[in-house]
């Protein structure tokens, strides 16, 4: 079962990436966490894409796919795999896709989290985090005890740029222009399927269990 998980920022495909993988004992396949332990590791394929990351550049999406295949071949995803933050753009989609099939596979379902620009918008400015001890909150979901004040350490809490609305606006019109096209290149595969991201969490894996079952 090779699933790639779509949405756009903040609507919550890592948090249910994690739960499919724990469910249906499959690796959840992060493309940062790959990079981090191919460098972290020395690999011919970290240097590689460390020497872009060094000057500035983004990774090739040649590099990055090589980087994903060399994970995917390994001994625990020979029952599947969930891939979260890659495929972004078409062309990777197209690099994979053809990459697969020379393997006589490829991707069983495409998987879009489907929340609102405004929802996302609300989301993400009500995140509030540590910047000592890395503990994050919500304002309405997760509030600290005392608001303002890290439960876990005591410090105070901050909006991070990357959770402003303005930052968060600029996000998501990158994902519509980049990202978007991907819902339309898997639905034309006919492996997509759209949950309401809108709901409870519970809710959303209720019914990405259906789809999977």
């Amino acid at each position: 079962m090779k699933i790639v998980m779509l949405g756009a920022p903040g609507a919550g495909k890592g948090t249910q990436a994690k739960r499919i993988a724990e469910k249906f004992n499959i690796p959840h396949v992060s493309t940062g966490d790959i990079f981090r332990a191919n460098i972290k590791n020395g690999t011919a394929l970290g240097k590689e894409a460390k020497e872009y990351m060094d000057q500035g550049k983004l990774v090739p999406d040649e590099l990055t796919v090589r980087i994903l295949l060399d994970r995917v071949a390994q001994e625990d995803c020979k029952n599947g795999y969930v891939l979260d933050g890659f495929p972004r753009t078409i062309p990777q989609a197209e690099v994979l896709d053809s990459e697969l099939a020379k393997l006589g596979t490829g991707v069983d379902y495409a998987i879009n989290v489907e929340v609102p620009d405004d929802d996302i918008i609300g989301r993400m400015s009500g995140r509030r985090a540590c910047l000592k001890c890395g503990a994050t909150y919500h304002l309405s979901f997760l509030p600290s005890k005392k608001e303002g004040i890290c439960d876990n350490c005591g410090s105070e809490l901050v909006l991070r740029d990357d959770d402003k609305p303005e930052t968060v606006k600029k996000r998501l019109d990158v994902y519509h222009e980049q990202t978007q096209p991907l819902i339309d290149f898997y639905n034309n595969k006919g492996v997509l399927k759209e949950v309401d991201g809108t709901v409870a969490p519970d809710d959303v894996f209720k019914a990405i269990e259906e789809i999977l079952k």
